[in-house]
């Protein structure tokens, strides 16, 4: 039995984030007002060859722009704000965030060439967006600097936003999460609560930043006669400060590699998030001048990505820099879920070379930026919401907290779970799902967004498993006759006896078969081209058990 819902109400859009790790986008309406609560990306899976990136489709945001009063980010990972430099194009309203967050964003906007307004925040700040919506940013600690919770007045109560985040009580920065705030926010009473499902199937609590800067501080000490390497996610500026540290405790140069490694050091050191000793630090062309045991190399590639620096130094790619058996590789990550193979690959290939590997299963060289079972009940016990709806996860992530928020004294009843596309309305007294709203992905590749339809994909896909072949045909349009026939392929036959016999069976089979046709004059070829196409189709699945795609042209003379 559907509540009824009493107006006015507060409408919740989920256009990313749930049912999904990524792609976090939320909108909150009320009346002719909208803000946005991040605008994140995600990476294609296999089956969506040719693709850069996954971002929200954001049509309903686009069809309603003059209700739509600003972005607020609760930090700089990439699925968190990956998307604005595509959303900031079609949708210039002003974003909020904190200093280093806005630093990545300014950096993406300019890359891609986007104008953006562009507003810094602290923590505590409050920021007015039209006349319904007041958004207080909290600090929280997370995998990433600058991370905030979003605390959002709304005309018909509070509604509380965690981001990613984690309880760490002993945080590098010294800037713990501010559980006092969080605290006096739940008195004062909450509405509604969003809350990160991450990591909701882990008991217990995150190990905190600063035990991951303890073990490191071993491996320095048991490795004083080697070269080191650190693979690490460049956006985490506490790991990396850590890593400084030590290596200037140990009479170590450090050398950086990857772009994207190079770029946030940049930008973190500017804004004064990270810092860097700049006579410690050297280029990467100059590693060969210094000593194995005075060098730490800190790169990219943690999650084994192909084009990552570590990946190519694994793969003897990486011309500036050759491993071997006085290196030793710390990859301070855990494999993102899809990812393991990739990372063990890379694992694999520093083994080969003689390199020794340190890894999360074999020290406490990660840790967590996201929050476990006792970390998430912390939470709830003090912001005590009124309604629940769990975001920033799977299925499973999200039913598993929706079960963890009813022994935490939310009803049943108060709580929906929810898919990308659908509109929670809450009002005072009540909540439900309400209709959905146009929602979905749209697929960025080197053209542009939203260019790659389904029928792309699949071209692609069937151009990658079975290959293609071309089969040119010319024809005197003035008596008909078929003077030439030539066929080409591409990655369909290897052979090159049998693919020469192929060939010329299927050339016999197309003047057979256009042998039987009148083709003076013709003004559509279209039948034609089907016809050609049946044919191939037939005779290489009937030689072959494949189905190359088939492209027919018609060449007049």
């Amino acid at each position: 039995m559907r509540h009824v819902i009493d107006e006015p109400a507060l409408k919740v859009l989920f256009l990313g984030g749930v049912g999904e790790i990524g792609k976090n986008m939320t909108a909150l309406q009320y009346g002719d007002e909208i803000i946005i609560v991040d605008c994140g990306d995600t990476f294609p899976g296999g089956d969506m060859p040719g693709v850069d990136l996954v971002i929200p489709d954001y049509t309903y945001l686009l069809l309603n722009k003059d209700k739509v009063k600003g972005v607020v980010l609760t930090h700089g990972h990439e699925d968190h704000i990956g998307a604005l430099p595509y959303f900031l194009k079609d949708l210039n309203v002003p974003v909020y965030g904190t200093k280093l967050t806005l630093a990545l964003v300014d950096a993406k906007l300019r890359e891609q060439k986007v104008e953006g307004n562009l507003n810094v925040i602290k923590n505590k700040s409050v920021v007015s967006l039209g006349e319904n919506f007041k958004v207080e940013f909290v600090k929280v600690s997370h995998s990433i600097a600058g991370s905030c919770a979003l605390c959002i007045t709304t005309p018909i109560g509070v509604v509380f936003h965690t981001g990613d985040f984690k309880v760490d009580y002993t945080p590098i920065d010294g800037n713990m999460i501010d559980l006092r705030r969080i605290s006096e926010i739940g008195q004062k009473g909450v509405l509604l609560l969003l809350a990160e499902s991450t990591n909701i199937e882990r008991a217990g609590s995150s190990m905190s930043e600063s035990r991951v800067g303890e073990s490191l501080n071993h491996i320095f000490a048991e490795n004083t006669d080697r070269r080191i390497f650190i693979a690490t996610f460049a956006s985490n500026i506490h790991r990396l400060q850590q890593i400084l540290d030590l290596a200037k405790k140990y009479k170590r140069k450090v050398a950086f590699a990857g772009r994207s490694m190079i770029n946030i050091v940049e930008y973190a050191g500017n804004i004064g998030e990270l810092k860097l000793d700049k006579n410690n630090i050297i280029d990467v062309e100059q590693i060969d001048k210094v000593e194995d045991r005075n060098l730490c190399i800190i790169t990219t590639g943690s999650q084994g990505e192909p084009m990552s620096a570590l990946s190519r130094i694994a793969s003897d790619e990486f011309t500036k820099v050759n491993i071997g058996f006085n290196d030793t590789v710390i990859i301070s990550a855990s494999p993102i879920p899809g990812n393991e193979k990739m990372v063990y690959g890379v694992i694999n290939n520093l083994y080969r070379h003689g390199a020794r590997v340190i890894y999360e299963s074999l020290a406490e060289v990660h840790a967590s930026g996201h929050a476990c079972q006792d970390e998430i009940k912390l939470i709830h016990s003090l912001i005590k919401p009124k309604f629940f709806i769990p975001v920033h996860g799977e299925r499973r992530h999200l039913q598993k907290h929706a079960e963890l928020a009813v022994k935490m004294g939310v009803p049943s009843t108060n709580i929906v779970i929810t898919e990308v596309g659908n509109v929670a309305e809450i009002s005072k007294s009540s909540i439900r799902l309400g209709d959905n709203v146009h929602s979905g992905c749209l697929l960025v590749d080197g053209l542009g967004v939203g260019d790659v339809g389904s029928v792309v994909l699949r071209d692609r896909k069937h151009l990658a498993e079975e290959g293609m072949i071309v089969c040119a045909v010319g024809v005197n349009s003035l008596s008909g006759e078929v003077f030439g026939v030539d066929i080409t392929s591409r990655g369909f036959m290897y052979a090159k006896d049998e693919a020469e016999m192929l060939v010329d069976e299927a050339k016999q089979v197309i003047y057979n078969s256009l042998g039987n046709i009148d083709l003076k004059g013709v003004a559509d070829w279209t039948s034609v081209k089907n016809l050609i196409r049946k044919e191939l189709k037939n005779l290489f699945y009937k030689r072959t058990r494949r189905n190359p795609m088939v492209i027919p042209v018609i060449m007049e003379n």
